[in-house]
């Protein structure tokens, strides 16, 4: 394959041998390496989306196609993770105390630790073609959930394939940040913190729809699984239609240095505290706002305190859509540290107040919450949009996967420690602890600003 060397002044220069190669290291704080990839022979470049789109069942598909495939078949494989909250629900009401219900969500997320866990280790999303990985997980996932439909509610088997469900998608909720990626446009002009946040904003409304199924009456636990079931499994035969862009390059082998970068290199070590920190906010906020409103709500009086509750969290948490979507549009604009700094000050600043409102005006709690709801999310995208920009392209994949299992594990942290705090010291006491994760958070994202590295952040925005 021929060589290009790069003709462009610069403190140091590189040989490379095709844009797949090409990595933004230190060298290039000016954008030398954005400019030495544009300059890639044709050759190169076609064997690159032959080679991408070698699985491609829909032919030809390009970037906006692609984009929208993966945004439905993520949502839609996603749909055993989301379904688990309303099953277990709908099990807890129709079956009273059965055994095991309280642990088939946690199975879940204990599940997809493990799974991103082994994942990282193994380089799965960038040692083979992450389409592939996608459909596997997401059908594995979708034939475990399936099968609880004709089992009894809960158990120790049930469990147990809620725990392969949560390990499955570790292959659908990175794998499809590292797909996006492989679409983004470089330079001044890109639109990474745009793409990923369309994908986590997809997700959010994902997120919220346990709070919206929860109210329709008569639904039944094993209707849940088995829809959703059928969901993810053509989610992942559709996956096929998505194809790979020209920024996708793959891993030859297993190589545990890669993980070692996460903390070795100082920007992407800043990088992953800002994510744990918004992560010990995020997670333990979706899963607590509903009991906080329905308190609130009882305590003020509300009629039907309930519904309204289901009814008002789902707007906070759905909201976050927009968040993510606009986050990811203003950070390709402004910077990417400036607004993940930004969003977790703001964030911090509402979790600080709305606990102090329990039990106080209705319509202010809510307004509370649904801006709390933007703002907890509008930075998510853009920490692993940074990983993406300050890693190697062989390990994208890896450390993408490695940022997601380590602030899951965190979050199982947070949600349980949330009902502890309120019992001695209330939500205005629970909320005050979760608002020290986006604060530490936001030192890490300025630490990172202040850093030289940041300029190979959003087109060199920091």
């Amino acid at each position: 394959m021929q060589d290009i060397q790069a003709d462009s002044p610069g403190p140091m220069l590189r040989t490379v041998r095709c844009k797949a190669e090409v990595w933004q290291g230190s060298d290039s704080a000016q954008g030398v390496a954005g400019r030495i990839a544009r300059v890639q022979p044709c050759h190169c470049r076609d064997q690159q989306i032959k080679a991408g789109r070698s699985w491609n069942l829909g032919g030809n598909m390009g970037k906006r196609g692609s984009i929208a495939v993966l945004l439905v078949c993520e949502v839609g494989a996603m749909a055993v993770w989301f379904a688990s909250a309303v099953a277990a629900a709908l099990i807890r009401r129709n079956a009273g105390d059965a055994p095991g219900a309280a642990w088939l969500t946690a199975a879940v997320q204990a599940g997809f630790v493990l799974g991103t866990a082994g994942s990282a280790a193994l380089s799965l999303a960038d040692r083979f073609d992450p389409r592939r990985l996608f459909a596997l997980s997401a059908l594995t996932a979708a034939a475990a959930t399936g099968v609880l439909a004709v089992m009894p509610p809960a158990g120790t088997a049930q469990v147990l394939l809620r725990l392969l469900t949560g390990m499955c998608m570790a292959g659908v909720y990175p794998v499809g940040m590292r797909l996006a990626a492989t679409w983004a446009r470089p330079g001044a002009g890109g639109d990474l913190g745009l793409l990923v946040g369309l994908l986590v904003g997809a997700l959010t409304l994902g997120s919220a729809g346990p709070h919206l199924l929860g109210a329709v009456p008569g639904l039944d636990w094993r209707g849940v699984y088995l829809a959703s079931a059928a969901l993810a499994a053509a989610c992942g035969l559709g996956i096929g239609l998505c194809g790979l862009g020209p920024n996708h390059a793959r891993a030859a082998r297993v190589d545990l240095r890669r993980m070692a970068q996460a903390w070795r290199s100082r920007p992407l070590r800043l990088a992953n505290l800002g994510y744990l920190g918004h992560m010990w906010e995020l997670y333990a906020m979706w899963a607590w706002v509903g009991p906080f409103l329905l308190s609130s709500f009882t305590a003020s009086g509300v009629a039907q305190p309930g519904a309204r509750a289901e009814g008002a969290a789902f707007a906070a948490i759905a909201v976050g859509a927009a968040g993510a979507w606009g986050g990811g549009v203003l950070a390709d604009r402004v910077g990417r540290t400036r607004v993940t700094a930004g969003a977790m000050l703001a964030s911090a600043a509402c979790a600080l107040g709305i606990g102090w409102l329990h039990g106080g005006a209705p319509a202010a709690v809510v307004a509370v919450a649904l801006v709390w709801g933007v703002v907890v999310i509008a930075d998510s995208a853009q920490f692993s949009a940074g990983i993406a920009e300050l890693a190697d392209p062989a390990s994208v994949g890896t450390l993408l996967t490695l940022q997601t299992c380590v602030g899951f594990a965190l979050t199982l942290v947070s949600i349980g420690l949330v009902p502890v705090v309120v019992g001695w010291a209330g939500w205005a006491g629970a909320f005050t602890m979760l608002a020290a994760g986006p604060l530490l958070g936001a030192a890490a994202m300025l630490l990172l600003r202040a850093d030289p590295a940041s300029a190979r952040l959003a087109g060199g925005r920091g």
